[in-house]
């Protein structure tokens, strides 16, 4: 075969394979995508027809179910209205969807195995959908939502041994039947003061404040460069990457260990810990604990935040020369995180060093109640080793015991927590204040994080008491 014959031949093998792609990427490469895209209003248009299956709490509580409409098409209610509007989100023809509508969208319309749809269709029968059982505690949630009275904020709650999300909350909430009114989607998404259709526990990214000092406090006593019993000067007004750093009131300590300057909070001797550390250490052990990556929960992902450092709007390692490494390990800085985030930081230490995924799905259950999916506990990575699981748990049990977090001790259990205030404008008296934790601290089951807008007051006094709250819910 001469050279012109074999160009030619390899020119038309080119195009036979460009036209097979084209062709093809509809239809098989990008399917899922063009199923999954919220424009796509085909899709929702064919699914009228599929009876959805249910939602439900782990209860048993029912929070969404289809209703057969005139015509033989379904629409969706939520029986609960805006108890779990965030989480579960919605789905609607004119809307499209969002939570875990979404996310498990294939199993609530019983595309779980495409075969089997095929299969089922041959010999006539109705495509039906799965039910999906969640994680979810629906005391617990009404608990958060009453705690948080009103105020602008986030709760999340985990069962650290094995990631179950227990209870998510957002405020301002929104209640997913009020969605099929004409104008109020887009009521509700033009409303920028208040934002209530963005999930503040996985979407907002808020400075954590002192509650990263956990993050720190891990990261030196994991690496070996410090122990809890290593003293550094804590006197006010240090200087940090050449500004002098203040404590809370001016206060100044003298040389303190690590385990009294958590307990007291104190800003100088963790940024000075950071900056001994160092960025690349720094940077291991959030990468660990799941910072600077979106969470690995079963949740649409542009619902969700990375949480790190961000410059221009932009996620940037914290090895970056643009981070300021002393501040950042403060929870000040360029730091922005998410509740959720946070929660599966104090989840990570209650679990002795193992963070484990984060879900919302207990079971997928067909038709027939026969349980056709279990979800189990995966370990998404090692953080710490054991022993400083246990020594960093110790440290927070002092937070709570006679430090910061006094406010979220509960009688007969043993607490682990810390505390968080993040200026959000300086020199004024209102706060984004935090508080994480987990109990009881010796055989942890709860793993929690709470933040809020715009307070007068710390952490310690705003957001620990709904920590506690909604502890002694799910411990009950």
């Amino acid at each position: 075969m001469n050279t012109p014959i074999q160009r030619l031949y390899a020119l038309v093998l080119v195009l036979f394979a460009v036209l097979v792609y084209f062709t093809s990427r509809n239809a098989v490469f990008d399917a899922k995508a063009l199923r999954d895209n919220a424009l796509n209003k085909r899709t929702l248009l064919e699914e009228q027809q599929i009876h959805r299956g249910t939602i439900r709490a782990a209860d048993g509580t029912i929070l969404a179910r289809s209703v057969k409409q005139r015509g033989g098409v379904y629409s969706r209610r939520y029986p609960v209205g805006g108890l779990f509007g965030h989480a579960i989100g919605y789905s609607f023809t004119t809307l499209g969807r969002a939570g875990l509508e979404r996310s498990r969208n294939d199993d609530l319309t019983g595309k779980r195995n495409e075969l089997t749809s095929i299969i089922d269709q041959l010999r006539g029968k109705r495509q039906t959908g799965d039910s999906v059982r969640t994680t979810l505690d629906a005391p617990a949630q009404r608990v958060a939502y009453q705690a948080l009275n009103g105020r602008k904020g986030a709760v999340v709650a985990l069962d650290p041994r094995s990631g179950a999300v227990k209870v998510m909350a957002s405020f301002p909430q929104y209640d997913p039947n009020a969605l099929r009114g004409p104008g109020t989607y887009a009521r509700l998404a033009n409303d920028n003061e208040n934002r209530p259709l963005v999930n503040r526990a996985t979407q907002f990214g808020y400075a954590p404040g002192s509650t990263f000092k956990v993050v720190t406090a891990t990261a030196a006593i994991d690496s070996g460069e410090f122990t809890s019993q290593s003293t550094v000067d804590g006197k006010n007004g240090v200087k940090i990457s050449g500004v002098p750093l203040q404590n809370d009131y001016n206060q100044s300590f003298g040389p303190i260990d690590l385990a009294t300057a958590l307990e007291k909070s104190v800003n100088t001797v963790y940024a000075q810990v950071a900056e001994k550390v160092g960025k690349q250490t720094m940077k291991k052990y959030m990468e660990r604990f799941g910072f600077g990556s979106k969470p690995q929960l079963d949740y649409p992902k542009d619902q969700m935040s990375s949480s790190g450092e961000y410059r221009n709007g932009k996620l940037i390692p914290p090895t970056s020369r643009f981070v300021d490494v002393g501040r950042m390990g403060i929870g000040q800085d360029k730091l922005a995180v998410t509740p959720l985030q946070m929660a599966e930081v104090a989840s990570a230490v209650a679990n002795g060093g193992r963070l484990m995924k984060p879900h919302f799905t207990d079971r997928i259950v067909d038709s027939d109640g026969r349980t056709v999916e279990e979800i189990k506990p995966e370990e998404q990575s090692r953080v710490m080793k054991p022993s400083t699981a246990s020594t960093v748990t110790a440290m927070m049990e002092r937070v709570v015991q006679s430090g910061t977090g006094t406010q979220a001790q509960i009688q007969g259990i043993r607490v682990a927590g810390k505390t968080g205030t993040a200026e959000t404008q300086i020199g004024k008296t209102t706060n984004n204040v935090w508080f994480i934790a987990f109990a009881p601290a010796d055989n942890p089951r709860v793993a929690i994080a709470v933040t809020m807008e715009h307070q007068i007051g710390f952490g310690g006094d705003v957001a620990a008491p709904v920590a506690k709250a909604v502890m002694e819910s799910l411990l009950k």
